[in-house]
């Protein structure tokens, strides 16, 4: 059996690692495929090297561009790479363009589809990503879901029940196993957040939508807030280069906020775990932080992962600095909000999956 793997952002490495690695134990043959829609030479090494990942056998180099763009460049360049080597699945990951144009290139050839992380839903067809998962999940043979509200949106849409496993969350398979590794001891002294007792309390960010970082006065108030939490308690931002451009360009001070260079996946996961709060607006991170029950203030108006706030530590603040103000500082006098972990988020998503495929 002859699958084929196929990424193209830096959260997609995260998920194929423990499935690529379930189907190697299993002896399939296996090739992955990296579209380059993102691509960074020192991250993507680091980020392959932590993960035990091969180097992609395929690098398409696709690289930045428009929606439509980068769709079309991926889809005429896996086409070709289909009718090369015929595999007998693709399996793809996540909410990227690449996701959505490698399986609009499979089904039009005959290669049927899994798509791991099926059914997740903002119900926000303003995002890009939306509009891809919806796409790929109503083409793809097999959907593969971290949670139970995934089933409830392929169901209600009219999806197939027979084609729809409820697996788990693989992102949690990965930071299962990375965790011992993951102890943040080097970023936390570089950033002189430990004392004699261990780290001191402090806020990690992470910001990058387009709703958050392209408009300078929305930039402007989430980074003067972050000022003055950051009088509080130290707060550590990697800026992702898109945020670190929007910031020199719209010439907004930061003063007090610790910025540095993106970091890799360990790096970032060993300061997550010490973290009195993360506020972010990423999606990953929201799951993250529910699994190791820190709490997480996300700066968007909808998620496509609500379990992580209907059972997790994720509050939804939307574009309300105030009130992202009010929730740190309740978090730091101890009422912060309280979660558990979903059910089948126990490091064993990817085994399932792959005995489901075998």
């Amino acid at each position: 059996m002859h699958i084929l793997h196929v990424v193209g952002a830096r959260p997609n490495f995260m998920k194929v690692a423990p499935v690529h690695r379930a189907l190697g134990t299993r002896r399939a043959r296996q090739t992955l495929l990296h579209t380059g829609q993102h691509y960074d030479v020192v991250m993507s090494e680091a980020i392959l090297k932590e993960l035990g990942l091969p180097e992609p056998d395929v690098n398409l180099g696709v690289g930045s561009g428009s929606h439509a763009t980068q769709t079309g460049q991926v889809m005429i360049a896996i086409e070709k790479h289909l009718l090369e080597t015929r595999p007998d699945l693709l399996l793809v990951y996540g909410d990227v363009n690449s996701t959505m144009a490698a399986t609009l290139a499979a089904v039009k050839v005959g290669v049927p589809v899994g798509h791991v992380e099926a059914g997740l839903r903002s119900g926000d067809l303003t995002m890009p990503e939306e509009i891809n998962r919806l796409v790929t999940d109503r083409l793809s043979r097999w959907l593969f879901t971290p949670s139970c509200d995934g089933d409830d949106n392929l169901l209600r849409e009219g999806a197939d029940a027979a084609s729809i496993r409820l697996v788990g969350n693989v992102m949690i398979d990965t930071l299962q196993r990375l965790l011992p590794s993951a102890d943040g001891e080097a970023q936390l002294r570089q950033f002189q957040l430990m004392n004699g007792a261990g780290p001191k309390p402090f806020a990690l960010v992470t910001l990058h939508r387009p709703s958050n970082v392209d408009e300078p006065g929305m930039l402007s108030k989430l980074v003067g807030a972050l000022e003055r939490i950051a009088a509080r308690i130290p707060v550590v931002f990697p800026v992702h280069p898109r945020t670190r451009e929007r910031i020199a360009r719209f010439g907004i001070a930061c003063e007090r906020i610790i910025l540095s260079e993106p970091v890799t996946y360990l790096q970032f996961l060993g300061l997550q775990r010490h973290a009195a709060v993360v506020i972010t607006d990423s999606g990953g991170i929201q799951e993250e932080t529910t699994y190791l029950g820190v709490p997480c203030l996300t700066m968007r108006e909808n998620t496509e992962r609500p379990v992580t706030v209907s059972i997790g530590t994720n509050q939804l603040i939307g574009r309300d600095t105030d009130r992202m103000e009010r929730e740190v500082l309740a978090i730091l006098e101890g009422r912060g909000k309280k979660g558990s972990v979903p059910d089948l988020w126990d490091g064993a998503a990817s085994e399932r999956i792959a005995g489901i495929v075998c």
